[in-house]
């Protein structure tokens, strides 16, 4: 593929089924993800909040759901994730007490009302979408004054992986994308003032994951779903000598006897403006909130579709 934007695009479908057989085993390798969700939830003890109903977008195996669910514990809490395996693995976090819904969608097409959620809190989903679109959708449907606080990836997030690639790829003429690109804080910046939010606050942390070699990575990443989704992605197997060419270039950043993985992550918060945005016309079907309050009151039912 010539065009880099639509090279490195990501593939909705493909992606979805990558979730979908990693929901079994998600929680045993998402080290970092629990680690920043729980930093994540944290920081909305600096905020004070009454939320009605609390959107946990990219709510995965369903951990952040019950944890939202405890902090506002008057609140609907609504789990909503593209992979439906994700969301019948989130049933297990579930309690008869604090129940909350799960409902299956895409984040860059809610169907709810304008206006009707409080509080959305995303736990690395924004790096899989169109960050505009997503954004855009969350400011309609938060209420005014509503808050979004989320984490995504930034562009240095597995800086190793994806040079070891290029070095292993350089020497090919059908090289493709190996590693996804994740924006630059300062660009989700700008896309959070361009969909309409107030008060935008950005900051990074780094992380590095160690490994004994590329192969664990590898398996780490398959684990959570996060393989390589990219519309330029190679379509068949990674040829041995390809991947041991990668191999040895990854050796470079060995240190320790250990292989480093480093992620980028993008903490990030913002408000809805006190004047409610209403939504063009011919912007599409949602359902009712009320329909949405009838899946809220399904306790252990099978994810709404």
């Amino acid at each position: 593929m010539n065009d880099e934007s639509t090279a490195y695009s990501v593939d909705k479908r493909w992606l979805r089924r990558s979730f979908d057989r990693a929901s079994k085993t998600y929680d045993a390798s998402a080290v970092l993800q629990t680690e920043v969700r729980n930093l994540l939830l944290q920081r909305l003890e600096l905020t004070d909040l009454s939320p009605r109903l609390v959107l946990d977008a990219g709510a995965g195996t369903g951990h952040a759901g019950r944890a939202l669910k405890r902090r506002y514990p008057s609140a609907q809490v609504l789990a909503v994730d593209s992979s439906f395996g994700m969301l019948s693995a989130a049933g297990r976090q579930q309690s008869w007490l604090r129940p909350f819904g799960r409902l299956c969608a895409d984040a860059e097409r809610l169907p709810l009302p304008d206006g009707s959620v409080d509080l959305i809190v995303s736990n690395f989903m924004l790096q899989w979408s169109d960050l505009d679109i997503a954004l855009a959708e969350f400011r309609r449907v938060l209420a005014p004054r509503g808050f979004l606080t989320f984490t995504t990836l930034g562009p240095d997030t597995l800086r190793e992986l994806r040079a070891a690639w290029a070095r292993a790829g350089s020497e090919h003429a059908d090289y493709h994308t190996r590693v996804s690109h994740f924006l630059d804080m300062h660009d989700i910046g700008d896309a959070l003032v361009r969909a309409g939010f107030a008060a935008p606050v950005l900051d990074v942390e780094r992380y590095t994951l160690q490994y004994t070699d590329v192969r664990s990575l590898a398996a780490d990443l398959k684990a959570i779903g996060a393989r390589n989704a990219t519309a330029g992605r190679p379509k068949g197997l990674t040829s041995p000598r390809r991947f041991a060419a990668m191999q040895a270039a990854y050796e470079m950043y060995r240190a320790g006897g250990r292989l480093p993985a480093t992620y980028e992550v993008v903490f990030g918060q913002a408000w809805a403006p006190a004047a409610a945005r209403r939504s063009p016309p011919d912007s599409g079907a949602h359902v009712s909130l009320d329909d949405v309050k009838r899946q809220l009151r399904t306790r252990r039912g099978a994810a709404p579709v």
